[in-house]
């Protein structure tokens, strides 16, 4: 026996319990067990699914301190996560949109069935502009750890931030299914004045003139529409197409600074604002412009959500 468990590199006590296994069944493979008992019954485990339906913030810690088992048996919170999950429902970070009105809603509704007949070649000739900030030290709330339990002091697990030394930096681009202007950097506050000097007159008019026959689709910030930004717009012949209010999901370069934000993370963090400046710019440089196509060509697919939403929200 201790030749063959130093052959098979085992403990002799393991080759004992094989050998004494077969002698009494026959068989050296496991007897199956009986599961182990549920906690909660049938109608009970329908009870917590039910309350997990009719309200989605509801906290599993919250349903078992309300809720026994069977012969009034205490219920962890783990307990209610395991009966979730055995119908698909799993704790997930909320998505956050802006509230929606009923003006917005039929204005929304409104524009998607206007705009639904354009065609690809009509958004072709579209240019979407928004700007976006990114931020030295946050991580816009992406990032998680994987711990133990007692891990959360770890340094290993801890994420530093200096206080002194965070910041952000707005930026503004715009997009279209085959070109993309420059990114720009805006430092301050963003408002009318800056944004006719710094990004209209510079860029965005001479982009238009290069490409004869596109149209401006921006949102509503004051910036944007400024009398004297329109006056400008107007002046150099450049249209625009007007934008229904609360409505970043209809506009497809929200996804591509989404791609950004995410491939600027994976990068080495940068150590002040010069550095994350640099950072950015070349990471947009590297947007594949199939990305950007793709995310023009989804115009119509957002129409038709908006309508069959009735103007509310749609997974954009």
């Amino acid at each position: 026996m201790i030749q063959v468990a130093r052959r098979f590199h085992r403990h002799h006590s393991t080759i004992q319990q094989l050998i004494d296994k077969y002698r009494r069944t026959g068989s050296v493979v496991d007897i199956r067990r009986s599961p182990r008992r549920r906690v909660t019954s049938r109608r009970q485990d329908r009870h917590i699914v039910v309350s997990h339906i009719r309200n989605r913030f509801h906290t599993a810690a919250a349903t078992a301190r309300v809720n026994v088992g069977n012969h009034n048996r205490v219920i962890s919170s783990q307990t209610v996560r395991n009966r979730l999950r055995e119908v698909k429902l799993r704790a997930r970070r909320q998505r956050k949109v802006f509230k929606l009105s009923t003006r917005h809603r039929t204005a929304r509704l409104a524009w998607a069935r206007h705009h639904l007949r354009l065609t690809q070649a009509d958004w072709a000739s579209v240019l979407f502009v928004d700007e976006t900030c990114i931020s030295l030290q946050g991580n816009d709330g992406r990032s998680r750890v994987y711990r133990r339990r007692g891990e959360r002091n770890a340094e290993c697990c801890l994420v530093e931030v200096d206080q002194y030394r965070g910041g952000s930096i707005m930026f503004w681009a715009g997009i279209s299914m085959h070109t993309r202007t420059r990114l720009v950097q805006i430092d301050g506050n963003s408002n009318a004045q800056r944004y006719q000097h710094e990004i209209i007159q510079p860029l965005l008019i001479p982009h238009m003139q290069e490409n004869r026959g596109m149209c401006l689709a921006q949102d509503n910030a004051p910036c944007h529409v400024a009398r004297a930004i329109l006056n400008m717009l107007a002046a150099n012949r450049v249209r625009t197409i007007p934008w229904p209010a609360a409505s970043p999901d209809l506009n497809p370069i929200e996804n591509v600074w989404d791609w950004l934000k995410k491939e600027v993370q994976r990068q080495p963090q940068p150590g002040n604002l010069q550095e994350l400046s640099r950072l950015v710019a070349r990471v947009w440089d590297t947007v594949p412009q199939r990305y950007l196509l793709n995310c023009v060509r989804s115009m119509r697919r957002r129409c038709q959500a908006v309508i069959a939403a009735g103007g509310g929200q749609i997974p954009y």
